[in-house]
């Protein structure tokens, strides 16, 4: 695997898959492993993928400074990646938490980008609130599936904070759009992948204000994916994100839920070559 050097000396490792034109990938989880990305549904036949492992996570070295897994700080580690790859300006692709990453970088380089992806964005660190409605409004789309009862029951109990030992388990169908084989490796996989000591450092460096500002003027175009289930990132909240940009795009992907490629792996795939 390729490694690269942070300027603070940190040893980071990235995977690169497939051919054409690059396509720099940031994991979400916050700070997961980015082997969970796959191939993004066969992107890799149209792009090659550049897909970083963050500071501490994966083959990825952990950093000396822990604070380093900040955030606004890690900035810095995706500016390395392009200067290592000798690239001018990149096509930058973010998935969940790692959006929050991607939006500083877009906004303290926005000259480095060509363009921005962002799939199915965290909102977080912009500032935009995701209403208990909004949620709501998405899970009831699942009404029909064997395992709604539970879940729904499970997620009015966590809403209310009297949430039980079990009832973050019993709402995981709600994060994707099939509650199949795959969608249940993901979930087993994901606690072994995060680095999960590094989760408070990493959002301690959020500056909604100062992103949100820096956005409204971001030149580049950018696409925003939200899938019509997703409990994570609600449509009608990432519909509030991409009104943050002066040229954004936003596709809501029938029957996807927080990993879309994996709910139409086809359809994902051609947002993303418009």
């Amino acid at each position: 695997m390729p490694t690269f050097t942070a300027p603070d000396g940190t040893r980071l490792a990235y995977r690169s898959i497939g051919e054409g034109d690059p396509l720099i990938c940031l994991p979400g989880g916050p700070m997961w492993d980015a082997a969970y990305l796959g191939d993004l549904g066969g992107l890799s036949a149209r792009r090659r993928l550049i897909l970083l492992d963050p500071r501490g996570t994966g083959r990825s070295a952990a950093p000396a400074d822990p604070t380093s897994y900040r955030c606004d700080r890690q900035v810095d580690d995706v500016e390395a990646l392009r200067q290592h790859l000798g690239l001018r300006r990149i096509d930058l692709l973010a998935h969940s938490a790692g959006t929050n990453l991607a939006a500083q970088y877009a906004a303290r380089h926005p000259e480095a980008v060509a363009r921005l992806l962002l799939i199915t964005p965290s909102l977080f660190g912009v500032g935009i609130p995701v209403t208990a409605e909004d949620r709501r409004a998405v899970a009831e789309l699942r009404r029909y599936e064997p395992w709604y009862p539970a879940a729904a029951a499970a997620l009015g109990r966590i809403a209310a904070g009297q949430a039980g030992p079990d009832d973050w388990a019993t709402i995981a169908p709600f994060r994707h759009g099939r509650w199949d084989e795959a969608a249940r490796h993901l979930d087993a996989e994901h606690d072994a992948q995060v680095n999960a000591e590094a989760v408070e450092f990493f959002v301690a460096g959020f500056t909604p204000d100062a992103t949100r500002a820096a956005l409204a003027t971001f030149p580049a175009p950018v696409l925003l994916v939200a899938g019509e289930y997703d409990l994570n990132s609600p449509p009608a909240a990432v519909a509030g994100y991409a009104a943050l940009f002066p040229d954004a795009t936003l596709v809501v992907q029938p029957g996807a839920g927080h990993q879309p490629w994996l709910d139409d792996a086809q359809l994902f795939t051609a947002y993303l070559e418009k």
